[in-house]
């Protein structure tokens, strides 16, 4: 049986994506662990077979080690999203990869929670450990 579909090869350039630049802060307390949770309940992106909209809170948690992200840039980061077409799996990991790069934290998740399309509900996560 055949298993490709007209969605082969239509994420291929996501990995090399250039996306905004993520700033980071000095951890001050970077000899103990302590987690961080950010959440953006208002993510958009696209979807990249219909042109259409796609909602979803993402969740980021993480233990910082020497840096901490710097959160107005990473709300410019997430308005990036909001004209790219992109799945929903390569959401998650594409902000985890660009998120462990911008402050290589001890430990990070993402979770995307994707709004029901078609009644199917949506929840990916990533997660990355030094």
């Amino acid at each position: 049986m055949d298993q490709h579909t007209g969605y082969d090869d239509l994420q291929t350039h996501i990995p090399e994506l250039e996306t905004p630049a993520i700033e980071t802060w000095e951890n001050q307390y970077s000899h103990r662990d302590y987690t961080i949770e950010i959440t953006n309940l208002e993510f958009t992106a696209v979807c990249p077979k219909t042109g259409l909209p796609d909602f979803a809170t993402l969740c980021i948690t993480y233990i910082p080690d020497q840096q901490c992200i710097e959160l107005k840039s990473l709300k410019e980061y997430f308005l990036f999203y909001r004209d790219v077409g992109i799945f929903h799996e390569h959401v998650v990991n594409k902000v985890l990869e660009d998120f462990v790069k911008a402050c290589q934290p001890r430990k990070a998740e993402v979770v995307g929670d994707f709004n029901i399309r078609g009644g199917i509900k949506t929840v990916v996560r990533a997660s990355y450990q030094s």
